[in-house]
Order: structure tokens, then sequence, then C-alpha cells
């Protein structure tokens, strides 16, 4: 195993299985044609076709759009194609910075393969080789990578909330951080990937962001999400991200790329040009 197998593993999908999903002409995302056969159930929201799969033009706003794929979806979920049910909005749109189209409940989100944002916090204390980097360990009760090994904290990006905004409640619940400490992380980049996963199609941007914490802070997570946190030497994460899979497959992608950016990663890496360009789409 290498650190190039964790981006391997964030760029693991068969394009020939897909075929587009399109609102109002535009291309926003990915469905398999057997679920592509499965909405051309519903033929006044969805029109599949043999290139693609369109929402009906007949939708033309958001709060239509919103509210035809809302009921399809309630149906998929009463037949028990949609797991995991969160009843989180997420926006679906031509980008992060454009109006959303329309909205749609975050479980549902990786069947149409359309892209979904989060942010994701880097936690550490200390500088160069002392520098130790706070790991958490994930409920065995989550619905998705139950047990394994997460950031200090992270979480998907809803509708309505800012980046910042959505960071400083991740940081209470999964850390209680406190308000103030939280506004002072700092942006950090972007990772981005397409992976197919067992929820479905993994179409995301990962917002990155790094806080210097206190030596004396300890995180204490208030949501039931994270079962136990450690403090480890920066190597100590290197080495595990390299020899196992014990880290949620896009807090791998984050890690690595805190790698990269701190000086821990050096070009002299076999695959460094591989890992640092697989690092973002």
């Amino acid at each position: 195993m290498s650190l190039l197998d964790r981006i391997e593993e964030c760029r693991r999908w068969e394009r020939q299985r897909y075929r587009p999903f399109r609102i109002a002409g535009k291309a926003l995302g990915w469905v398999t044609h057997g679920f592509a056969r499965r909405l051309a159930e519903f033929p006044k929201v969805f029109r599949a076709i043999e290139d693609g799969v369109e929402l009906s033009p007949d939708f033309a706003d958001f709060a239509s759009r919103s509210a035809a794929v809302a009921e399809v979806l309630g149906r998929l979920k009463d037949e028990g194609m949609i797991e995991g049910w969160r009843n989180e909005a997420y926006p679906v749109g031509l980008d992060f910075y454009s109006p959303p189209l329309l909205q749609m409940e975050r479980a549902a989100v990786p069947l149409f393969g359309v892209r979904a944002y989060g942010v994701h916090l880097n936690g550490f204390t200390g500088q160069g080789r002392d520098l130790k980097l706070w790991v958490a360990k994930r409920s065995r009760t989550k619905q998705t990578a139950p047990g394994k090994l997460d950031h200090l904290v992270a979480g998907g990006q809803p509708l309505g909330l800012s980046l910042m905004d959505n960071l400083v409640k991740e940081c209470g619940e999964e850390a209680g951080m406190s308000p103030a400490l939280a506004r002072t992380a700092r942006p950090a980049g972007f990772v981005s990937y397409v992976t197919e996963r067992v929820e479905g199609l993994r179409n995301d941007i990962c917002f990155v962001f790094d806080i210097d914490l206190p030596a004396d802070f300890r995180p204490n997570n208030t949501d039931g999400e994270i079962e136990e946190f450690h403090l480890w030497p920066i190597e100590q994460v290197r080495e595990r991200l390299a020899a196992t899979e014990d880290f949620k497959f896009n807090v791998a992608l984050v890690n690595i790329d805190f790698l990269v950016r701190r000086g821990y990663l050096s070009p002299d890496e076999p695959g460094y040009v591989d890992i640092v360009a697989g690092l973002r789409l």
C-alpha cells in the first residue's frame, strides 16, 4: 500500500455505466443506466433517453423543480431504494457560486451523481517535526464509513449556510469547540474527486480549513458521531495513511493535501507528481 493507493480510491468509477443527468439542458450529474430506467417510471418528472436523463422542462424554477423531485424521492425512499435519509437539503446547481436550480435530499445526491460540497478541518498543535494532528474515530453506528478515522471536524454543506457558519456549527457539534475559536480557522484550498461508493457516485468538492489549536485544547463530541479522539504525531498520520485503509476515503485525500502543503511530503517521494495531481480533478 502507499499514499497513491489512497488517491486511486477516489478515482474509481466506470464512465460507461452512467449517462448524464441534465437540468435545463445542463449536464449536472451522472446516473446509472439502471437508475435511469427507474426514473423513467416517473415520466411527468424525468425523461430518460438513450444519452441521458432530463428533468422535465415543465418545472422551470427552483420551487417547482424541488417539489417535483422531492415527490419522486419520497416514493423511492418508501420502496427502500434510498437509505440513510437525513432530512437535509443540499443545493444542486451549475457550481458552488451560482443560485441552485433545485434542492435535493442529501441521501439521494449520490444516486444522481450531482456535485456536493463539504467542509473539512485539520486541527493541529505544534510546528515542524513536533506537529501533531487531531484524529477522530467515527461512531460504529454511522450510516457511512462507520468506525473509520476522520478529521477533528468535517461535514456536508447544506443549503442556506455559508461555509464558515457551517464549519462553526460542525465544530460545536463534533468537537465542542467555541464559535470564537472555530472562527480562527483559515481556508486552505480544496480537494475534489469522482468515485463510486456503496451509496452511489460521489462527485464532491471538500473545502479545507486549518486551525492551529492551543496545546491544552481537548475536543468533546456532542452529537454522538465520534467515538474517540487521538492527537497523533504527523509522521504517525502519514504512516497510517500509507499502510492502511483506516481513514475514510475523502479524509485520506485531505490529509495527504495537508502533508503536501506543510512540506511533510517531499518531491523526492516516489509517485509525488501523481499524488499531487490526483488531489483535484
